[in-house]
């Protein structure tokens, strides 16, 4: 699966908000401005993407941007609408919002133990940040 992916929304002014629809996730949500209407796509994209993911589900694919008429979208008779593309990626908007702890059983020598606990180390958060960097990966 790609990380990052890009999609066409449309955009429509209405009422001192903007309506956003983002068709290939069937996906309808608003924002105050144009800035938050674009955040607020990111968000709801990467949020049922993971969420499709989670099920077993595959994400959908984005459509050309060319495809898009606004003049057929949703909020169509709200407002003249605009096609812009919002860019996601599924990997890091997972990393800020998926921060549930899992438990890990790990088995250190006992001397190795007592060394950490002497020193207050805390042993989760070490092996934490060792991964990250192990791994090659920014916290978020």
């Amino acid at each position: 699966m790609k990380n990052k992916r890009v999609y066409p929304v449309i955009l429509t002014p209405a009422d001192n908000i903007i309506l956003v629809e983002v068709p290939d996730m069937e996906i309808l949500t608003e924002g105050k401005d144009y800035q938050d209407a674009i955040e607020m796509a990111r968000d709801a994209i990467g949020l049922k993407g993971i969420t499709l993911e989670d099920a077993g589900k595959t994400i959908p694919d984005a459509s050309d941007i060319s495809v898009i008429n606004p003049e057929k979208g949703t909020f169509a008779e709200d407002g003249k609408g605009y096609v812009t593309l919002v860019d996601v990626d599924f990997l890091i908007y997972r990393r800020r919002v998926d921060s549930k702890a899992v438990r890990r059983n790990v088995t250190l020598p006992n001397w190795l133990n007592r060394e950490a606990e002497a020193a207050h180390i805390n042993v989760s958060k070490l092996l934490q940040e060792a991964l990250i960097s192990k791994l090659g990966l920014n916290k978020y």
